[in-house]
């Protein structure tokens, strides 16, 4: 389902100047979640990729002259790689490079020498050929470990795993009490992800006197939790052009183990504009680094969806 219409290639013979073209450009498309997918699959007839291989086999660079040359090849394709998921055209995976980063353990951005050669490193251990340009190949693998993260068995939650949480702890503040419940232990992880967020004063939460969520804060607020099947299927009654990139037939949300949180912009808004500034925003940035550790793992597509999966985390 996947394809890249960017000749690799030819992007290496591109200046080294690339390198101060502006990182992020906000294309604007528009869908909603598409379901969990199988990871990307690659066409039939394989585009040209780069065969420069930039670090040798104990990780060392080869020559500056092909770490620059991989770095303006990322920038290009960052911006203008080309490829569908959930039936959605994707332009780019300027969306994904927190993410990204955090799987190359980099904090150095797309357009850098220190981008290229982490990936690299990251290819030669994933058994690629470590060019350090992040092509198809290297696309795909990811995403099939973003998605293999996430929660495998999506039965509905019985009723008694779910407690109901007080309106003060959602985004909307008139959410019917139905349709806030959450799974028990994953409510017990999001307290403790969200007391260890409010204790990192660089993302300015408002809190009350004992240390909690601030009623006029919204940030890190629950927008949605658990969802029964009757209620999803309504949701799709009204979006009845959303397809198999609407909301999805075997949702997460069914677990009540997956937890919508508003990191900034239109909650859940999938306009690539919208996800642009998300994932710019220092909450998003503290959950890409930390909600690992409390047993949360991402749905890549949508940077407001986060999937406890507790001690699977560990297995991954």
């Amino acid at each position: 389902m996947k394809r890249l219409i960017v000749n690799i290639a030819a992007i290496l013979l591109v200046l080294p100047g690339l390198l101060v073209g502006a990182f992020f450009l906000t294309s604007i498309g528009r869908g909603q979640s598409p379901e969990p997918a199988k990871p990307l699959q690659t066409e039939p007839r394989r585009l040209v990729k780069s065969t420069i291989l930039i670090i040798d086999r104990v990780g060392k660079p080869n020559s500056d002259e092909a770490v620059l040359s991989a770095a303006a090849a990322n920038l290009a394709l960052s911006n203008e790689a080309v490829w569908t998921f959930g039936a959605k055209e994707q332009h780019g995976w300027y969306l994904y490079a927190p993410l990204i980063g955090r799987m190359l353990g980099t904090e150095d951005g797309p357009a850098t020498k220190g981008f290229a050669l982490a990936l690299a490193r990251w290819q030669q251990t994933a058994g690629f050929n470590p060019t350090g340009v992040l092509d198809e190949d290297s696309l795909n693998a990811m995403v099939g470990k973003w998605q293999a993260a996430r929660i495998k068995n999506r039965d509905v939650a019985p009723a008694e795993q779910l407690i109901t949480v007080s309106v003060t702890e959602f985004y909307d503040p008139e959410r019917l009490e139905e349709l806030r419940q959450v799974e028990k232990t994953t409510y017990t992880a999001y307290q403790r992800m969200l007391a260890a967020a409010l204790k990192d004063p660089s993302l300015r939460l408002v809190q009350t006197s004992d240390g909690k969520l601030a009623g006029t804060e919204k940030y890190l607020k629950i927008i949605s939790a658990f969802r029964s099947r009757e209620y999803q299927e309504k949701l799709r009654r009204q979006s009845p052009s959303a397809g198999r990139a609407g909301l999805a037939v075997n949702s997460p949300h069914f677990t009540g183990r997956a937890l919508d949180l508003y990191v900034g912009g239109d909650p859940v808004d999938t306009k690539d504009a919208n996800r642009a500034f998300q994932i710019r925003t220092p909450v998003y940035q503290w959950l890409v680094r930390n909600a690992e550790r409390f047993g949360f793992r991402p749905y890549f597509y949508e940077p407001w969806h986060w999937e406890y999966v507790g001690d699977e985390s560990k297995q991954q």
